[in-house]
Parts: C-alpha cells; sequence; structure tokens
C-alpha cells in the first residue's frame, strides 16, 4: 500500500462501497493526495454495477475531518508553487461531484467537520451525525473564507444562521446541525458498529435509496437534544441580517434583551479577534450566493481563493496561529472600522456567474 492509499482506506462490503479517511493524528486533514485518492474511487464506484451506495467515513473518534491541509497550503504559497491551485481545482470538482453522485452517499459526521469536510459531507444523500459531531466552517479565525461550496450551503440556510456561522467561524453541535439543514439523522456513536451489520446484511432491491432511508427511519432519528442556537435564533437572524461586517458589531452592541446580551458581547469579542478582510469577504459572498447555482457559487469561491494568498490575511493567520503559535495576527486591516470598501469591490470585480 503507498502512502496516498494509507491516507484513504476502500472497501467495498455487500455491495456498498466504504471510503475511509485515515490521517488520524492531523484530525483527517486533506490534502491532494486525499482529493485523488476520493475522486478516483468514486469514479470507479459510479459505474460499477456492483457498488449500490457508498459511505464516507473517517477512523479516530476526534474528527471526521478537521479541514485543508492548511500547513501544506501555507508551504506551497512560501515557495510560489501552484499546488494551492491545483489542489482547490481538484477539491471543488470532487466536492461537487458528491452533490451530484449517481448513487446514495451516506457521511458519518463523528467528530470535528470543519471547512475541507463540510465540504465532502454537504453533498451526501444522507447526511448522519452523532453526539460527538462538531460542525463548521472556521476559515475567518485563519484569515480565509468558507468554501468548498460553503457560500452555496451556508447562504441557503434559515434565520442567517449561515450569515453567522460563515462570519464568526463559530462550530455548531449536532442537535442544531439538524435544526438548520446541515445534517439529515442522528444516530449515537455506539450505534455505528449496528449501521454497518446492517448494511453489511441489507438485502438491496431496485431502489437503493429507498432501502437505506427505511433503515435510518428504523435506526435513526431526526432530532437531537441540547440545541444551543434555538434560543438564539430571532436574536441571530436580527443582528447578522445587516449589511455589513461593522453593522452587525453595532447591532449585536445594542442588544437590550438580559438573558441575550453576555452571548452578544462574548460574540462581540471572538468577531474582534477574526480577519477583518476575510469576515467582509465572506459577507459579500454570502449575500451573492443566495440568487448562484451550486457551480457558480464554486466558481466564486475560486475566484477569490485565486487572489488570496497575495490580498487576502491567509498567510498571516497561519503563521499566528500554526507556525509561530504567537496567536497575535498582524491583520491587514486590523480592524474592520478600517476595511477599504474598494478592497472588497478588487476582490469580487471580474467575477460573472455562468448562463443558464
Amino acid at each position: 500500500m503507498s502512502d496516498h492509499q494509507a491516507l484513504v482506506l476502500s472497501e467495498v462490503r455487500n455491495k456498498v462501497g466504504h471510503l475511509t479517511l485515515n490521517r488520524v493524528a492531523a484530525f483527517n486533514a486533506i490534502n491532494l493526495d486525499m482529493v485523488r485518492c476520493i475522486a478516483q474511487q468514486l469514479n470507479d464506484w459510479a459505474t460499477d454495477d456492483t457498488v449500490v451506495a457508498v459511505v464516507l467515513r473517517a477512523n479516530g473518534d476526534k474528527a471526521f475531518c478537521a479541514g485543508g491541509d492548511i500547513r501544506e497550503l501555507y508551504n506551497n504559497a512560501k515557495e510560489g508553487n501552484d499546488l494551492n491551485q491545483t489542489f482547490f481545482s481538484e477539491e471543488y470538482a470532487l466536492d461537487q461531484h458528491i452533490h451530484a453522485y449517481p448513487k446514495p452517499v451516506i457521511a458519518l459526521i463523528n467528530g470535528l467537520t470543519l471547512g475541507g469536510g463540510m465540504g465532502l459531507v454537504q453533498g451526501a444523500s444522507f447526511r448522519i451525525v452523532t453526539e460527538k459531531a462538531r460542525l463548521g466552517m472556521p476559515e475567518v479565525s485563519i484569515g480565509f473564507f468558507p468554501d468548498v461550496g460553503g457560500s452555496y450551503f451556508l447562504s441557503r440556510l434559515p434565520s442567517e444562521i449561515g450569515t453567522y456561522m460563515g462570519v464568526s467561524g463559530n462550530p455548531i453541535g449536532a442537535a442544531d446541525a439538524l435544526q438548520v439543514g446541515l445534517a439529515d439523522w442522528f444516530l449515537y456513536a455506539e450505534q455505528i458498529t449496528e449501521l454497518d451489520r446492517c448494511l453489511d446484511n441489507m438485502q438491496w432491491g431496485h431502489s437503493s435509496q429507498e432501502a437505506i432511508r427505511s433503515l435510518f427511519n428504523t435506526l435513526a432519528s431526526k432530532r437531537a437534544s441540547g440545541s444551543k442556537l434555538a434560543p438564539l435564533r430571532a436574536a441571530i437572524e436580527q443582528h447578522f441580517s445587516k449589511d455589513s461586517v461593522a453593522q452587525i458589531i453595532a447591532s449585536l452592541a445594542s442588544e437590550t434583551d438580559t438573558s441575550i446580551k453576555p452571548w452578544c458581547e462574548e460574540l462581540i469579542s471572538t468577531l474582534r479577534t477574526r480577519s477583518p478582510i476575510a469576515m467582509a469577504t465572506t459577507l459579500m459572498m454570502l449575500r451573492r450566493a443566495k440568487n448562484l447555482t451550486l457551480a457558480d457559487c464554486f466558481r466564486l469561491e475560486y475566484h477569490l481563493g485565486s487572489q488570496w494568498f497575495t490580498k487576502g490575511d491567509f498567510m498571516e493567520g497561519v503563521r499566528a496561529l500554526i507556525i509561530d503559535k504567537d496567536k497575535n495576527p498582524r491583520w491587514q486591516p486590523a480592524s474592520i472600522e478600517a476595511l477599504d470598501p474598494a478592497k472588497l469591490d478588487e476582490l469580487f470585480a471580474g467575477f460573472q456567474a455562468q448562463a443558464i
């Protein structure tokens, strides 16, 4: 087994293809080798009549996938090679393929599922969360913006939840993922063994999709306890519907409900640690993405990403949080109030949605 194959394990049992992320020490962070391995296996299974469904899963109980390999992206940018362009192009193509995959895809979301991990699971037919699941798009914390289709799926969440998640970078748990539409079914982590037993013994009829849906109707639940966002939904919608990040912060600061105010104050403190240009770009991207197709959302993300390593805060964010670990990023500019709107216009300039 070669190194890149070891990063993703594959096997077929009872006509079900299982793809297992196997980079446990790195919280299954995804790199170009893994993207290519997953894409090749999905392509092979798409035309294999002996495979009727696919399961995406991961080894280890800490993370399904904690995102892209940001250290590798940082090193590529430092070296000045074109591997980051290649990575984003192939990763986005893989994520888009999962959205349109011709066979049912079951994503087992157990543990951290962030950034690039969300790109893998959000296109799946059946998104299963466990009590250990933490789903999020934390890119603004390292000076980047939500990509891998995040502009599409975040912009379509109810009550400005997607705007809140993208601009703040804060993750959510299983109960909230189910409520807002980022997951479909809940299973306790200890039930995964039973799920595997059922899949291994399934009698496949004419529709694998219906057979799997029936299985989850029996085995899983559509709800989970422990929602953190439910009492905050109205406040999130009120504050995150504003037209700029500065207005969002001002709105949070004006909150008068004593039961909500401490949460607002903590959130303002969080936003003040995030990259101003990343937050502002995220907000503008999500507003535009509401009216874009999935394919155009990926195109917009690629358009922004192709400029980001020279015009955005990614390199400084990774330096401060991952490389030097001083946790004191020197964002450019340092505050949202100092951000020149022309910088945003420059980033989005030249992007055109494709005619349908």
